[in-house]
């Protein structure tokens, strides 16, 4: 019997198994090593995802310096979570990796304008209804983000089970993360409605998406997602409350404090931070943990609020895993008209 071998020299080569988004460790792909040898701090792209490997952690979950073929590996480093199936390769440099990633990225936007240019002009998920009873085939075009690749599939498949004869559904987009300026201007071009499940816009993309008249909607309960879309489809929509971001603080440094815990040294970037304030905890835009501040100070004084333009600590009810680079949401829930 023939020995099966492969080549261990040279830039490595792969495929993506599976990718997600990890609290605390970022984009996550599973990788098995076809040939060449992967190593930490390599550059590598795979899809549109693309990096300098952080770190490779072995199937005992020991953290190795490099893999050799027929090898499965966690890769840590990517830009994003690529896509289970992508092809992962070694590159030149970070910068090669980076133009690589980006070039794709580019294409893939493009051609997901192609499908919905001859499809029906989609209409908001408010609108359904209406056209349904003019007796017209409604279509709901839908850019879909989530915070892993088991989220999107089973949001996906139980969206399409919905679909009746006069309702289809139509993703224009499918992706892992937060939900991107890019991803708005998608949904603006093809009239969707953007979808976001565990995952939140950022500022940009809220203020791109309410000039754009794109309609956002966040779930982090599926069967409520569901609920939504069905009811839309028949006429019932209950109340819709709008989550108001009324403040948003960047961690920048984090202080362990003896019978504390852990306090976030923030500087607000928008709004204001009040405490008591309901909150989400962002990291990469996928919202990792909601809660309440319990704690809120200006230098060593307690304060009620801190405005936009200062630094403050926050101490959150529940929550420990703080890094600098994470994002605090402040909100609130209003009810608004539907039109």
């Amino acid at each position: 019997m023939e020995e099966l071998t492969a080549r261990v020299e040279g830039e490595a080569r792969g495929v993506v198994l599976e990718a997600n988004l990890e609290a605390g460790r970022g984009p996550v792909a599973t990788v098995i090593v076809q040939q060449g040898t992967l190593r930490v701090g390599d550059p590598v792209v795979a899809g549109a995802a693309w990096g300098k490997v952080k770190a490779l952690v072995d199937d005992l979950g020991d953290h190795v310096k490099e893999a050799l073929p027929s090898t499965p590996v966690q890769v840590l480093g990517f830009s994003e979570p690529p896509h289970a199936g992508d092809e992962m390769r070694g590159a030149k440099d970070l910068a090669r990796a980076r133009t690589l990633g980006e070039a794709r990225a580019q294409r893939f936007r493009l051609s997901g304008h192609k499908p919905v240019a001859s499809a029906a002009t989609g209409a908001k998920l408010e609108d359904l209804f209406e056209q349904i009873q003019r007796g017209e085939m409604a279509t709901l075009n839908i850019v879909l983000k989530a915070d892993v690749q088991g989220s999107l599939e089973a949001v996906t498949e139980s969206l399409k089970r919905l679909e009746r004869e006069d309702v289809k559904l139509s993703f224009v987009l499918r992706g892992i993360g937060g939900i991107t300026e890019n991803d708005v201007q998608l949904a603006a071009a093809s009239s969707a409605t953007i979808i976001g499940f565990n995952v939140r816009p950022d500022r940009r993309s809220r203020e791109l998406a309410e000039a754009s008249d794109v309609e956002v909607r966040t779930y982090e309960i599926i069967y409520k997602l569901l609920e939504d879309i069905e009811a839309a489809m028949l006429g019932l929509l209950s109340p819709l409350y709008e989550e108001v971001v009324t403040g948003e603080a960047e961690v920048r440094e984090v202080f362990r404090v003896p019978r504390v815990g852990a306090i976030a040294g923030c500087y607000v970037r928008e709004g204001k931070i009040t405490r008591g304030s309901k909150v989400r905890f962002l990291r990469e835009g996928t919202v990792i943990w909601k809660g309440a501040i319990t704690s809120l100070r200006r230098f060593k004084d307690d304060a009620r609020e801190v405005a936009a333009g200062f630094e403050c600590g926050i101490g959150l009810s529940d929550f420990q895993d703080l890094h600098a680079g994470d994002i605090i949401e402040t909100f609130e829930e209003r009810e608004i008209a539907r039109t």
